[in-house]
């Protein structure tokens, strides 16, 4: 008992140094990708180094959680492939410690990083999340001069959109340049056009001076100057130069937090838990709102003059009017005002409904927002367990440590985790699939491979030995190793040739029978092939009897005759009479037609290759033979 408790202490060493280490490979990989996405918002803003460093600590504490599991799966791949490397796992189950025994402080290790990991999501993860997004916002106001995109307009700067259609980033001038500028109402507005221009702030950080070139100015003249005008006059001016003052902090002002309320990543279990509950409340009442008003749209009849015929429709109940009958006993005229007022109405309804549906997706959308952040913070803390049992049993099987193979293979099972996780949370937020089966299929797929993996390492499976999948696609696709027989430097029998010749002599004799009897050259009868199949012992006896020839001419140092062996194909006695062994596994393949006939076909393949084989054999016994009697007279 107390050699496990030791074993459990250096095992939980020995991945506790690589988990550390891996952990801060993983977070500084996830961190420079996440910074790779925002790296022209911190670039050339004069950002300080207080406002780096709190962008650079908020990142990595939201990170966190995701670098967790790819660093668990990557140190349990090399601790337990370095075990299986140094033949130390060997020796731990020579002495009868089981996998699972020695997986035992890993589990456990395992088990409290995932709840350390929910605990940084719900906790610590929501915090950092929101001082994340307020750094974004508020490094993206600064210096709007290096924001202005090219191609659409920008609000970014208070009283006024920009439109630029061209910049050179290297120069920082702009061309193409449209401005409307609101200084006060509506009709205060201001339109300037210049071919070239460039933005710059002030020393101060309080204004912007954006200097123009070849441009008019249109703009509306006062309110004030307006009040005695039927007419609307205007001002434009067509310049050469124009330097424009715009009032802009462009100090690093930290953004107002209440904006991001909405923000699912920024709130804990029970905060997304009351976020849903109200929003359901206030969606539902607005739901609610809106059915009361499209019940009274479409219910109600607007009353018409006392003449009118409809005076009728509009008395009657709803269960006694026909609408048809009423319909006819208009007048053309009547019927085409009606059908023209019903039309006008639909198309109102439908636009309305339009409207409405938006807001009622985009709420929709926010609360599948909520509910898909809930659940992902227990499949990311889940995860973390399951790539344990996915790395430590591999490892185990494939033996080999260091920073390769657990790589690679840690890199390939962390792409179709996160494959699979980024189409169930795009396919759940869009609402094509529900929020559980969308956060929970990359679990529902590793955690099936994960028992997979564990089951057969506890076993010692040979399920990722290289050469068993070699020779089970050699097998498949028809392939064969090459006969090699070599000169042995010690031999302790001699060949008897006289035998050997007399067994060579005979065994042509039978294949040629064989070759005879059963055409190989022609496709095999379909029926006995599928369904009446009887087993073909022949090649087999035939193929042991020149395998023991070969074995005692093996012991020779005539190098002709060493040659000549090394001519004998390796026969395949079984695939040229049916695709499988057992008799039910053909009728099935004889039912599936495009199976059944890849199936024959191969089987046909195989046919051809053993009557090829067979005349191979005659021929190399017939030089061997030959050779035999040039051996014996002169070892009398």
């Amino acid at each position: 008992m107390f050699r496990i408790k030791k074993l459990d202490i250096f095992i939980l060493k020995q991945f506790g140094l690589l988990f550390i280490g891996t952990l801060f490979i993983c977070q500084f990989v996830l961190m420079m990708q996440f910074l790779w996405r925002y790296v022209d918002d911190l670039i050339g803003k004069g950002l300080s180094m207080e406002i780096l460093a709190q962008f650079f600590w908020y990142m990595g504490l939201m990170l966190v959680p995701q670098a967790l599991p790819l660093a668990i799966l990557l140190s349990s791949l090399i601790t337990f492939g370095n075990l299986g490397e140094s033949s130390e796992l060997t020796a731990i189950k020579s002495a009868g410690i089981s996998l699972m025994q020695a997986f035992r402080s890993l589990i456990v290790f395992s088990v409290v990083i995932c709840l350390a990991s929910f605990f940084f999501q719900n906790d610590i993860g929501p915090r950092a999340n929101i001082k994340m997004a307020q750094l974004l916002i508020s490094m993206k106001q600064k210096s709007p001069e290096l924001e202005i995109p090219e191609g659409v307009f920008y609000n970014g700067i208070p009283n006024c959109n920009l439109f630029v259609q061209k910049k050179n980033v290297e120069t920082g001038k702009l061309y193409g340049i449209m401005i409307y500028r609101m200084t006060g109402s509506y009709e205060d507005q201001a339109i300037i056009r210049a071919d070239s221009g460039m933005l710059q702030s002030t020393e101060e950080k309080k204004h912007l001076v954006l200097s123009l070139w070849s441009g008019e100015w249109f703009e509306n003249m006062q309110a004030s100057e307006l009040a005695n005008s039927a007419s609307v006059p205007y001002r434009r001016e067509t310049f050469v130069e124009k330097k424009i003052i715009l009032d802009y902090d462009g100090d690093f002002n930290m953004t107002d937090a209440s904006l991001l309320s909405n923000n699912e990543r920024g709130k804990s279990l029970s905060q997304i838990k009351r976020s849903i509950d109200s929003l359901n409340h206030e969606y539902d009442s607005v739901g609610r709102s809106y059915y009361r008003e499209a019940r009274r749209s479409l219910y109600y009849v607007q009353p018409a003059s006392a003449k009118d015929s409809l005076s009728a429709l509009q008395r009657a109940s709803a269960k006694s009017m026909d609408i048809d009958s009423v319909y006819d006993r208009l007048s053309d005229e009547r019927k085409q005002e009606m059908v023209n007022r019903a039309l006008s109405k639909v198309q109102s309804q439908v636009s309305e409904l339009d409207f409405k549906s938006m807001f009622t997706s985009d709420a929709d959308r926010l609360i599948r927002q909520h509910q898909i952040e809930a659940v992902n913070k227990f499949t990311l803390a889940l995860s973390c367990l399951i790539f344990f049992f996915i790395g430590a049993p591999l490892g185990a099987i494939i033996r080999k440590g260091g920073l390769g193979i657990p790589v690679i293979i840690s890199v390939l099972v962390f792409i179709v985790f996160y494959i699979l996780d980024n189409v169930g949370y795009r396919m759940s937020r869009g609402g094509m699939w529900t929020v559980w089966f969308g956060k929970g299929l990359a679990p529902a797929v590793l955690t099936p491979i994960a028992v997979f993996v564990s089951y057969k390492a506890n076993n010692d499976s040979v399920v990722f030995n290289l050469d068993a999948y070699r020779h089970l696609l050699m097998r498949l696709l028809g392939l064969r190793m090459k006969r090699h027989v070599a000169s042995k430097e010690v031999v302790i029998d001699n060949p008897n040739y006289a035998s050997d010749k007399v067994r060579l002599e005979r065994i042509t004799d039978e294949v040629a029978a064989y070759s005879k009897e059963h055409h190989l050259h022609k496709p095999a009868n379909v029926v006995k092939v599928f369904f009446k199949y009887q087993p073909d012992h022949e090649i087999e006896r035939i193929n042991e009897e020149l395998e023991s020839v070969i074995e005692d001419l093996g012991n020779t140092r005539d190098k002709v005759v060493l040659s000549e062996l090394n001519k004998y194909p390796v026969l395949s006695v079984k695939a040229h009479t049916r695709p499988f062994e057992r008799k039910w596994m053909n009728i099935v393949a004889a039912f599936l037609v495009p199976v059944g006939m890849f199936l024959y076909f191969r089987m046909w393949m195989f046919r051809l290759r053993l009557s090829h084989d067979l005349h191979t054999i005659r021929q190399t016994n017939e030089a061997i033979c030959k050779r035999i009697d040039e051996i014996l007279p002169a070892s009398v």
